[in-house]
């Protein structure tokens, strides 16, 4: 996956494509909260996003408060979005599914 940063047309294209997502007003990131039945369900979504995650080598800026997870995805070293963010998103709408 590149991490060559998106123009904003690249980005509004991707961002597209997805579920609940939503671009950050700064424009270098996006956003979604996913809300689980419990705890249990948010860490298992989040153990299994985190293994995705690491065979990509591009991890998320997260949280979890009892059954909800925040998540906001850039690439910081490209200083903005890049197409591993959105395969990522991609990834984490089909464990939420």
């Amino acid at each position: 996956m590149a991490r060559e940063k998106l123009s904003k047309e690249a980005v509004a294209e991707a961002l597209a494509g997805l579920d609940d997502w939503s671009l950050a007003g700064d424009g270098g990131s996006i956003t979604r909260t996913f809300i689980f039945k419990n705890f249990s369900e948010a860490f298992a979504f989040m153990t299994r996003v985190a293994l995705a995650a690491e065979k990509m080598d591009h991890h998320p800026d997260w949280s979890n408060v009892y059954k909800t997870v925040n998540v906001t995805l850039n690439t910081h070293d490209a200083g903005g979005l890049t197409a591993l963010d959105f395969e990522l998103a991609k990834e984490m709408d089909r464990y939420f599914d």
